[in-house]
């Protein structure tokens, strides 16, 4: 990466240099972390006072057991949907911290101060109560939650390239958020059965613990995937589609703040109005966007199968694996030889190098469809060296896993030489940054991939 602000590359001397670094220590990488940290656990504490405050004790102990309940499998569940190029654990655990705690804390101040203004000007409570729920709440809640996805799509823009990081971000974000809500929920509800007296299965408490574990335990997280989707088509979309950039992020933060209203709203359109939202909107919205992310997946599958061979041909890759990295199937059993024969370490390589690869696969795919950016060549080198330290321990746990899966390929002969210099044959891979005749390196046409030094 070229040298700049926050790289630990050493600042100009131009007569003032301790001013300029006093100047810009807050552009370090560990100021802003800790500034990040500071925030979340600030708004976590305010969070659970305030929780705790409207709850009682028993009643967020209580609320607390009842709400981790969905919290891991809605978190398993968006990181199997992120196996092809799994995003960075931090990139979670900030989305998960944000949406438990700042996303949260916005919500609750905001929500309670609209409601109770709007309750004063308008002297009819119940009516700022269905307001505030209906119009309210949806509009403060979803723009809170998407402010991890977009944060994380301006400052960690190399994880986040394309539908799939925006479904496990968002989603992620939207679990937090749905813990410490479900917490306050059902909290406040055990504190209303410890005063009635009520218990079993005729409970307050058991009757939300229905409704928002065991039917509705997505909502939340399908909500903000909405948002996550129009971040995740915009990394894909070329830089000059400027307008397009802005405008899908916005189309997808309206439709979840219509479907979260919706959801909010049902309890207000008579007995049985939850039950015709749920099944006429929550249910094939699920299955759809289930549908949109596994097809999403295959085809992130078919596009490692149809880059990576370039490589393969320059001698970075052997010619089995652009196919067994195309393969979850054969990915998991590349993992587990590695385990059984050299141990977790070597799987743990093999996971790493399965990575590098897919990331890759992308770089090149986005490049050959003229959405290479600036940083195109320094990213291609950092990854192919990062595959050539773990390829002693991948290749034999990938060529046993090809072996295993797909049949015998035979790769084409692809001629490097033999053509006057600044031609290439077709299909041939140039020396590392030499560019065929005509072309340019970025734009509509694929960038080659490196000449391998390393067999020189």
């Amino acid at each position: 990466m070229p040298p700049g602000p926050g790289t630990g590359a050493p600042a100009p001397d131009t007569g003032t240099g301790t001013a300029l670094r006093h100047a810009h220590w807050w552009q370090r990488r560990a100021v802003r972390a800790g500034a990040l940290i500071t925030l979340l656990a600030l708004s976590g504490l305010v969070i659970l006072a305030l929780v705790r405050e409207q709850t009682g004790t028993e009643g967020f102990l209580a609320g607390l057991g009842l709400a981790v309940l969905p919290v891991p499998l809605l978190i398993a569940a968006f990181r199997w949907l992120d196996r092809v190029e799994p995003g960075p654990w931090r990139n979670l655990v900030f989305a998960f911290a944000w949406g438990a705690c700042a996303a949260a804390l916005i919500a609750i101040v905001a929500n309670s101060f609209a409601t109770h203004w709007i309750a004063v000007a308008t002297a009819d409570p119940s009516s700022a109560d269905t307001l505030g729920a209906t119009v309210i709440a949806p509009v403060v809640e979803e723009c809170a939650k998407a402010a991890a996805v977009l944060l994380i799509f301006l400052f960690r823009r190399r994880d986040f390239t394309g539908i799939v990081d925006g479904v496990v971000i968002a989603g992620v974000t939207g679990t937090g958020f749905a813990f410490t809500e479900n917490i306050l929920y059902l909290g406040t509800a055990f504190g209303t059965d410890q005063l009635s007296g009520e218990s079993g299965f005729a409970s307050v408490t058991a009757a939300t613990f229905f409704v928002r574990i065991v039917m509705s335990p997505f909502a939340h997280p399908l909500f903000t995937v909405l948002s996550g989707i129009g971040f995740g088509i915009t990394a894909l979309s070329a830089e000059r589609h400027r307008a397009r950039r802005v405008l899908l992020p916005l189309a997808g933060l309206l439709l979840a703040m219509g479907m979260h209203a919706a959801w909010n709203g049902s309890s207000s359109f008579g007995p049985y109005g939850f039950f015709a939202v749920y099944a006429a909107f929550m249910v094939p919205a699920f299955a759809l966007l289930t549908w949109l992310v596994i097809w999403t997946r295959q085809r992130e599958l078919r596009t490692i199968r149809r880059e990576l061979p370039a490589y393969a041909a320059a001698g970075w890759l052997t010619p089995p694996e652009p196919f067994a990295l195309g393969s979850m199937r054969a990915r998991r059993l590349a993992r587990e030889y590695a385990g059984r024969h050299l141990g977790k370490p070597a799987a743990r390589a093999v996971a790493e190098y399965e990575a590098y690869a897919t990331s890759l696969a992308f770089l090149r795919h986005r490049g050959r469809r003229g959405r290479a950016g600036a940083d195109f060549v320094v990213r291609e080198q950092e990854l192919l060296h990062e595959l050539w330290r773990r390829k002693d321990v991948a290749r034999p746990a990938l060529a046993h896993a090809a072996a295993a899966t797909t049949p015998v390929v035979v790769v084409p002969y692809v001629p490097r030489y033999g053509y006057p210099l600044g031609q290439v044959a077709p299909g041939a891979v140039p020396p590392y940054g030499q560019v065929p005749q005509g072309q340019a390196p970025y734009g509509g046409t694929a960038p080659y991939p490196a000449y391998n030094p390393y067999l020189s």
